[in-house]
């Protein structure tokens, strides 16, 4: 397991005993904001408040590159799910990089701060900014397709199969697109912003947030259109994250006093609750054991807290 902090320190514990098996102080100046493994395990990288990308060893944690990308904050990194390239956001421009570290190519400004990025397998790669979604050819960074909307996107998640566009917006709906039909629609009626929003690996079932309850829309059939929402109420807090297991219909929630929740999900979006837990603060972020068996929880008292799952 590999952890960041906001003074910029970087750790990598045993997944088992927590014991700590090497630590790299004070990496970024002034925090870490993103980190993200190589789909390949091998790797992972880093970003921070000090405009720079780091890219590291996963097993030992040595490093292997440091990118200076520029003045600011690079808030958001991504892997292309083959590993040969990272993606970042820095203010209005995105920036590609080979596995390697060296440079691919950047992106046109977008017309606002990119607020997500996603890759759609190794191909293509996403990113969402105020009145739209824009895809770049994964190897040029040509743009490919825009898909419109007048209003502010805060969050977004692509589909296992990147057809379907969601994107949590500013005035407390969801919007999502077909890409294959250009068909869009919108979810509304949250009571908050919904910035945490998960696909399950088939595709079949979108979690929500934007308030206390997960609001779960299923894309079986004719879905989600015209179909009414699983609601799974056990929160008192707000959504801060939400997560699904890579294998089966298992979903973690987790809210902004440290309430965390397991969902037993199932097609029609229904689901029930499998297991809940109190954490020290607000869940800033959710992490599945690749094989489903473990989750942990990292909250804003800055403990890491893992439990293993029963699949």
């Amino acid at each position: 397991m590999i952890v960041g902090d906001v003074a910029g320190n970087i750790y990598g514990f045993d997944g088992k005993s927590g014991d700590v098996l090497w630590s790299r102080p004070q990496s970024h100046d002034g925090g870490v904001l993103a980190m993200a493994v190589r789909p390949d395990g091998r790797a992972f990288a880093s970003t921070g408040q000090d405009g720079r990308v780091l890219l590291w060893n996963a097993s030992g944690g040595e490093l292997i590159k440091a990118i200076d990308v520029g003045s600011g904050w690079v808030e958001k990194v991504a892997w292309s799910s083959d590993s040969q390239q990272l993606a970042i956001s820095l203010g209005r421009r995105v920036y590609v990089y080979r596995s390697d570290g060296e440079n691919a190519w950047r992106s046109e400004e977008h017309p606002s701060t990119v607020a997500a990025i996603a890759w759609s397998g190794s191909a293509e790669l996403a990113t969402a900014c105020y009145g739209r979604v824009a895809f770049f050819d994964g190897k040029t960074g040509e743009r490919r397709q825009t898909l419109e909307w007048k209003g502010s996107l805060v969050s977004m998640v692509l589909s296992p199969d990147g057809d379907i566009v969601a994107c949590g917006s500013q005035d407390n709906s969801v919007h999502f697109w077909r890409r294959s039909t250009s068909e869009d629609s919108m979810m509304s009626g949250y009571p908050g912003k919904p910035s945490a929003l998960a696909f399950d690996s088939s595709g079949t079932v979108l979690a929500t947030g934007g308030g206390e309850q997960v609001t779960v829309w299923s894309f079986a059939g004719d879905g989600p259109e015209g179909t009414r929402p699983g609601e799974l109420k056990m929160h008192v807090r707000p959504l801060a994250r939400l997560s699904f297991s890579r294998r089966g219909m298992l979903l973690a929630s987790g809210d902004r006093e440290g309430g965390v929740a397991i969902w037993k999900v199932r097609r029609d979006g229904t689901g029930d609750v499998a297991g809940a837990a109190i954490v020290m603060g607000a869940v800033s972020e959710l992490a599945w054991r690749p094989d489903g068996r473990s989750l942990a929880a990292l909250d804003g008292q800055g403990t890491i807290t893992t439990w293993r799952v029963r699949q």
